[in-house]
């Protein structure tokens, strides 16, 4: 009885040293350059951008209130900068906290529909002070960042931002690169995505900076909405047809896309989300 309670009390601390020494495990963050003036900073499995100009600094999410310090502290270093503005993605947490931390120099700027969800579920963030309902540039320095809403997607207030000096686009969790969509499609809209994302396709741009996993091009978007769609109308007809989702989970066939990452893992998700979300959008005989 005595060494089984020794035992157990071995494997209770291992395990919380083990669990003590993943949560110290620093973050991992980098800045690097995407073209011209515009920055990528990763912090861990997040990313955001930001924009040098001789006046300061247009950056874009906080990620959390200590990437945002750490941010705050390498520009400075860096370039000897500001930041003057900040735009908020959309409104969940894991992109936009810590928006505080910047706010005694930057003008916070969302969609208007952001900013109601922000109020609404007290993200731990900087409330923005502009918004916006379609279209926004944003001048510093001579520089010039278009703010643009295409639609209802992942969330009904997802931003993309291009850059025309760069000729790049930055694009938060509607558009994945070389992946498949994040696990069962939480907080989107259907079939507004799918429009949303041929909205990105006609906008002008060579680079695309996503909020998480490498950088990618238009071909990547195309490539996106392909998979989706195939997801989108499979589903549809299954649920036309009065079948299940488990009947649904069998019948369908993405292998098309089966090269894309997180395919096993998430695709059988992402047919789970679709088969939910569509039908409670959609109205049946």
């Amino acid at each position: 009885m005595h060494r089984v309670c020794l035992l157990l009390v071995v494997l209770a601390v291992t395990f919380a040293t083990t669990v003590a020494s993943a949560q110290s495990k620093p973050p991992k963050r980098e800045i690097v350059q995407v073209a011209g003036d515009l920055y990528r900073f990763h912090n861990n499995f997040h990313v955001s951008v930001f924009l040098v100009t001789p006046d300061g600094v247009i950056a874009t999410d906080p990620i959390n209130a200590d990437a945002a310090a750490w941010l705050e502290n390498a520009i400075r270093e860096r370039f000897g900068k500001e930041i003057r503005y900040v735009i908020y993605s959309h409104d969940h947490r894991d992109h936009i906290a810590g928006g505080e931390v910047w706010a005694d120099t930057a003008t916070v700027i969302a969609h208007e529909n952001a900013r109601r969800a922000i109020i609404g579920e007290q993200r731990p963030t900087a409330v923005p002070q502009v918004t916006f309902s379609d279209r926004l540039t944003v001048e510093l320095g001579g520089k010039r960042v278009e703010v643009i809403y295409p639609g209802r997607s992942h969330s009904d207030n997802l931003v993309v931002l291009r850059f025309p000096d760069e000729r790049a686009l930055f694009a938060v969790d509607f558009i994945s690169v070389k992946r498949v969509a994040y696990k069962d499609l939480p907080d989107s809209y259907w079939p507004d995505w799918l429009d949303t994302l041929r909205v990105v396709e006609g906008l002008d741009f060579d680079i695309l900076v996503p909020g998480h996993g490498p950088n990618g091009t238009l071909a990547d978007v195309v490539e996106h909405r392909a998979y989706l769609q195939s997801v989108h109308d499979q589903v549809l007809a299954a649920l036309r047809e009065g079948l299940s989702l488990e009947e649904t989970q069998k019948r369908i066939d993405l292998s098309a896309y089966d090269q894309l990452g997180m395919f096993e893992q998430w695709a059988p998700l992402n047919v789970e989300g679709m088969y939910r979300r569509l039908a409670l959008q959609r109205r049946g005989n």
